[in-house]
């Protein structure tokens, strides 16, 4: 039988466990709304939302998913320098275009 220190322990790691799983992925959407805000938009001479609605939130997964969503953007922004962006970047860039897609959600203005 489980002491009640040890059910406490375990039922507050699940509370921390799973209140912070949904975190994570608004992380991403926002740091790559802030990189795609300073390394893209000049580039594309347009915002992140009007980026990411090129396509829908399958589309997208899709793209990343095959390992063709540097060669994407490169298409939907023919100025941007693929080498100026860092390899770390482009899961945080996809999150935010994931979040943001054609049937994704709106953003507040």
């Amino acid at each position: 039988m489980l002491s009640r220190k040890k059910l406490f322990t375990i039922v507050i790691s699940s509370f921390f466990i799973t209140a912070t799983i949904p975190t994570f992925a608004v992380a991403g959407a926002k740091r790559g709304q802030k990189i795609f805000k300073k390394k893209f938009r000049k580039k594309c001479g347009f915002s992140g939302v009007r980026f990411a609605r090129n396509h829908t939130q399958a589309e997208w997964e899709e793209i990343y998913e095959e390992g063709k969503f540097s060669q994407e953007a490169k298409k939907i922004c023919p100025r941007l320098k693929l080498e100026k962006i860092k390899n770390s970047w482009w899961k945080d860039v996809y999150d935010f275009s994931e979040k943001y897609a054609k049937d994704g959600i709106v953003p507040k203005c």
